[in-house]
């Protein structure tokens, strides 16, 4: 049968990067950790990709600031993720490290990869929003091991080590 529940539990089976959508909007920084985030939309022009649920509050700030970091989440950041996750508005940056652009583009320090973006266009989803969001700049860090959600948790890769 085709349920919510049934849904969730076989899409948990895919592995899914997790990223922090972030800005500092008059002062006050936003952020929302997703794994609806696809790289390589396009090359000409730079463009990755987002899910949103119709129900986030943060959202519709980030959106209508329209400046954005992006930073892929890695192994230094496990401690924080679930904080950065959280309902709690008021404590998801308390002691994390961070940079913030001329134009309010937040980003983690420390991370495998990071970008700044802006949004680019969106249309509707069923109960979410797939955005585009134009790439401005990015980096990143080789050596930096991304995080994953799998099985409804947040996971660390596992550098395999392959006999030669």
């Amino acid at each position: 049968m085709l349920t919510d529940t049934a849904l969730r539990e076989a899409y948990s089976h895919f592995p899914q990067g997790v990223v922090l959508v972030a800005a500092e909007v008059d002062g006050v920084r936003h952020g929302m950790v997703a794994s609806t985030f696809t790289v390589g939309v396009s090359l000409e022009p730079p463009l990755v990709s987002l899910a949103v649920q119709h129900s986030s509050k943060t959202w519709p700030i980030l959106q209508q600031h329209g400046h954005l970091g992006v930073t892929v989440l890695g192994r230094s950041h496990s401690a924080v993720t679930r904080q950065l996750a959280s309902s709690d508005r008021e404590r998801r940056f308390e002691g994390v490290d961070l940079r913030v652009d001329p134009l309010g583009a937040l980003v983690l320090e420390d991370a495998p990869a990071w970008m700044t973006t802006r949004v680019y266009d969106s249309m509707r989803a069923g109960d979410h929003d797939v955005v585009l969001l134009e790439v401005l700049a990015i980096d990143s860090a080789p050596e930096a091991e991304a995080m994953v959600f799998h099985r409804s948790r947040f996971k660390e890769l596992v550098r395999e080590h392959l006999p030669a």
